[in-house]
Order: C-alpha cells, then structure tokens, then sequence
C-alpha cells in the first residue's frame, strides 16, 4: 500500500479508499459551467493522516495534484445525476466535481464520503473535548492547514496497485456534467455511442466475412473429400464382397474384412465430424448476417440522429435570428419613442411660454 510522507520524514497518511473518475472544478469567473482538469479518469483516493486525525481527497494528473480537500464535518457531496457528484470545499474556495463510469461506483464514493465525514466530526469532537480538559493550544491548530508533500506514486500507488480497480482507465465511459449542458449534449452522446457501435459491428462483419470465405472454401474442400469417401468406401465394399467369393481362404478374408470394416468405421466417423463443422459454419453464417442486418440498423438510427441534429440546429439558428431580429426593433422603438418625447417636451415648453404670453396681455388689457 502506497503512503504519503509527511513533512518531518515520517509517514502518516495511507490511502484507505480509492476509485477512478473524470475529475471537474467549477469555473471561477461564472460559479457555474463545470471546467475539466482531467483529460481522462484519474485515481481519486481518500487518506487519512494519523498524525493530525484528519481525511482528505487526492487526486493527481501525472505530477499534477488536481485535487487536495480536507474534509470537514460542514461539507456535503451531493449526487446531481446518476453518475455525477460534487461537493464544495471553503479552503480552496472552490467546488469539485467527479464523474464516474457507473451509478455504482458513485454511490460507493458517496457512502465513503458520509462515513469519513463523520469520523472527522467526532476526531473534532474529540480535540475539543481534549482542549477543554487540558485548557492548552493545540499545537496541531497552527499546523492544521500544511499538508503533506505528494508525489504521483503515492497516490496512484505502484503497478500493481493500479491494476487492482474495478474500472480501467480506457474502459471508461465518460460521465459529463449534467448542469448548463448544451442543448446537443445529449444528441451528440447518442451519435458517439452508435459511431462507436457501428466501428465495432464493421470490425466483426469484416472478420466474420474472412470466416464466411474461408468456411466457404472449406466447405467446398469437405463436400469433395467427402465425394471421394464415399467412393472410396463404396469401392472398398465391392472389394469386400469380391474378396468373401473369390477368396478360399476364410481366415484372411475375414481378417482382411475386419480392417476394411475399421477402415470404414473410421471413415463414417470423419464424415460425421466434417457434417457437424459444415453446420457449424451454417450457423455462423447465419450469425454474420444477423450482425449485418444490425450494423443496417445502427447506420439507419445514426443517420436519423445526425439529420435531426441538424434540424435542431437549423431552429437554433433561425430563434437567433428572429430573437436578434426582435432586439433591433426594441431598439428601433426606443429610439423613435425617445424622438417622440424630445418632440412633445419642445412642444409643452411652447405652449407653456404661449400661456404666459396670453396671461401677460391679459394683464396688460
């Protein structure tokens, strides 16, 4: 088990707990589009340092440490989907996000995140029930916040032990975000899911058709070896039915019999054997073109989804059309209702100074 040293050379924390995901932070300028800082599934471990009674969550990406939270008995993990999770962290003044390949493997990191959770919450309890009786400064208190050194072997651990998750870093599929998707996330997933399913089926359908040819000829080879079998077997009976009346020699014909009877047997067998290769082959046959009327559909589905995405996309468009088309006459309003006042206001001040006019010759008469 890998361990991390700590700064006085000693070693006091070990990871206890370890999965694999894409790892997200939040992007600090918007507080809310997720930013990757993975390129793919990283090792996210928890550790526990015995030294300060305190767990963390570490994570690095080559020698990188993308992830460095000390958990505390204020923070919470929040499952936002079925493979997505994420929790805030005060001292890095910032929110983690992870995403696993399975609902499984989430709810496992979630559970872990619970129950070390509250065990930070009772070793706090603890050092502050420890305060009170002794009424003397922690000397952990003003260290609390220095965290040990990493290094990427410490957190992934050696070979072996990266070999040991339960999920492979290429078998992955990755868990995006569900919050402030774009509106073609989801379509686009789908058309990389049949994309990869169609490769696959063209994979097979072009291996199988190599079996198909190479089955064919072999097929052909069987049904001619199996042609001269039968004449030879056939041959050999007339050989045997020659030898029982022209031989006087009983012993020698039967002996003579017996093998060519072997001989027969042997034959009979070889011809069952290629009879059930040849269904055999059949059934792949059938198998092969099973797959290809599959790979039709999944070609049919995904040209399906790529026009409809384009249809999404062509209502995209015109919506930014019309909404700027929208903006221009707002505007254009505000500027012939602004022309408008500045008309009325010269007018009001006209007929406000014509009344005074009319009041002074008024007074005047």
């Amino acid at each position: 088990m890998s361990l991390i040293p700590s700064n006085s050379g000693g070693v006091t924390e070990q990871p206890i707990f370890s999965t694999r995901a894409h790892v997200f932070q939040i992007d600090p300028n918007t507080k809310k589009n997720w930013v990757p800082t993975s390129k793919h599934a990283v090792t996210v471990s928890y550790f526990y340092d015995s030294t300060r009674n305190v767990y963390r969550i570490i994570s690095l990406d080559g020698s990188k440490a993308i992830i460095n939270s000390t958990i505390t008995p204020n923070m919470t993990f929040t499952k936002t989907s079925q493979k997505f999770g994420q929790w805030a962290d005060s001292r890095a003044n910032t929110v983690y996000g992870l995403g696993f390949s399975s609902e499984h493997h989430l709810s496992k990191f979630a559970e872990k995140f619970q129950e070390f959770k509250e065990a930070a919450r009772l070793a706090k309890e603890k050092s502050q029930e420890k305060m009170e009786l002794t009424s003397t400064p922690s000397q952990e208190s003003a260290g609390g916040d220095i965290q040990s050194p990493l290094t990427p072997e410490s957190i992934n651990g050696t070979d072996d032990e990266r070999a040991t998750p339960e999920v492979t870093q290429n078998s992955e599929p990755r868990a995006e975000p569900t919050q402030n998707a774009l509106p073609f996330t989801h379509s686009s997933t789908i058309s990389k899911h049949w994309e990869a399913e169609l490769a696959t089926l063209k994979g097979n359908n072009a291996k199988l058709t190599a079996a198909l040819l190479e089955s064919t000829a072999n097929v052909k080879q069987w049904k001619q070896q199996l042609a001269a079998y039968q004449e030879e077997a056939e041959r050999l009976h007339k050989r045997v039915t020659e030898l029982e009346c022209v031989s006087s020699q009983a012993n020698a014909v039967h002996t003579h019999k017996t093998e060519l009877n072997q001989t027969i047997q042997e034959l009979e067998s070889t011809l069952k054997k290629k009879e059930e290769e040849i269904e055999r082959l059949k059934q792949e046959i059938d198998n092969a073109r099973e797959l290809q009327a599959q790979r039709d559909s999944l070609t049919q589905k995904l040209q399906e989804v790529e026009i409809r995405n384009k249809d999404l996309e062509g209502q995209l468009s015109d919506l930014e059309q019309r909404l700027e088309k929208s903006q221009n006459e707002q505007e254009a309003f505000r500027n012939n209702l602004k022309t408008l006042l500045e008309i009325l206001d010269g007018k009001i001040f006209e007929l406000t100074e014509l009344r005074d006019n009319l009041a002074k010759l008024i007074e005047c008469s």
